[in-house]
């Protein structure tokens, strides 16, 4: 695989990596894919899946030399019982992938020009409606923890002459995945009210647009640091609730209150805390430096996803 035109996407098996890989593709890049599945080629060749355990050095580092780009998304999945032993593993996960890029980029010859880090928005925690650009106060909370410790592993790892971005990522919408993926399921088995009171918020992004900020972030020079990776208008709840039902022709719905959202966070073997808690960002380094979305507003993300089937009116 020539090296020129190769990003190695570690992690990249989920949702938002197996997306990138197919932009990334065409516009002609070479992609290897970490992953702990099983090692194949896809894409006429041009998609390569090379096995790691996210923590070891292995074959795999000798892929770096050369490339464009390395982007990280590795890390256990948060959609879990944040039990003790759930929570060490997050963590973990997280830190783990980093000291492995770190120590494979030592001896590297050829290292590549930028590595791209995934974060998350929850490292400002649940500051119910207040905005938080790239400058808001970090949060104390356990997932803020995780992020607070994510990213500073990052920066205390990448070598003088790699330039490092940090996406904070917030809800990637892509139709049947994720996040957006369960809930869809529940707004078509007629269970899609609000959660608790409705007005903690979401701050969302389409898949396009997230593989268009990760794109910039590769080949623009000037990309340096942490970015909130979201849309501009960050919804309510209640009102993504709404727009969804819209969406997917479906009828007004009750809330759940927070009790039925806790017992049923616990029947689908995740934390209440990732529907009851909620927060209002918006992408401030992105707005200063040009970066148009194609989807700013919500209503027009999902009629995208869902095909136009219907159009709501959403509180921003």
């Amino acid at each position: 695989m020539e090296t020129s035109r190769r990003i190695i996407i570690a992690g990249g098996s989920g949702m938002i990596g197996t997306c990138l890989s197919s932009d990334l593709v065409a516009k002609g890049y070479k992609v290897v894919i970490l992953t702990r599945g099983r090692e194949r080629v896809e894409a006429g060749g041009k998609v390569r899946f090379i096995v790691w355990n996210g923590k070891t050095l292995g074959n795999w580092c000798e892929l770096l030399s050369g490339s464009v780009a390395v982007v990280n998304l590795a890390g256990r999945s948060i959609n879990c019982r944040h039990t003790k032993d759930n929570r060490e593993q997050i963590l973990k996960s997280r830190l783990d992938s980093v000291k492995a890029i770190k120590e494979a980029l030592k001896s590297c010859a050829r290292p590549p020009g930028v590595w791209v880090q995934a974060s998350a928005l929850a490292i400002y925690g649940d500051p119910v409606d207040r905005w938080c650009g790239e400058g808001a106060p970090h949060a104390e909370d356990f997932t803020a923890r995780v992020c607070r410790q994510w990213e500073a592993a990052m920066s205390d790892a990448v070598p003088d002459g790699i330039r490092p971005v940090v996406l904070r990522i917030g809800i990637v919408l892509r139709r049947g995945g994720g996040a957006l993926g369960t809930l869809e399921n529940l707004v078509r088995g007629f269970l899609g009210g609000a959660a608790g009171n409705g007005q903690q918020y979401i701050s969302w992004l389409h898949w396009r647009d997230m593989n268009r900020i990760v794109m910039d972030a590769i080949e623009n020079p000037g990309f340096r640091g942490p970015y909130n990776a979201c849309a501009p208008h960050a919804v309510t709840n209640a009102a993504f609730m709404r727009a969804l039902r819209v969406s997917l022709n479906r009828p007004w719905c009750p809330p759940a209150p927070r009790i039925a959202v806790k017992l049923g966070a616990m029947l689908m073997g995740t934390d209440p805390s990732l529907a009851l808690t909620g927060r209002r960002c918006r992408p401030e380094r992105l707005t200063t430096d040009g970066f148009e979305f194609l989807y700013p507003d919500l209503t027009d993300a999902l009629a995208e996803l869902y095909g136009g089937a219907g159009r709501a009116i959403c509180n921003q």
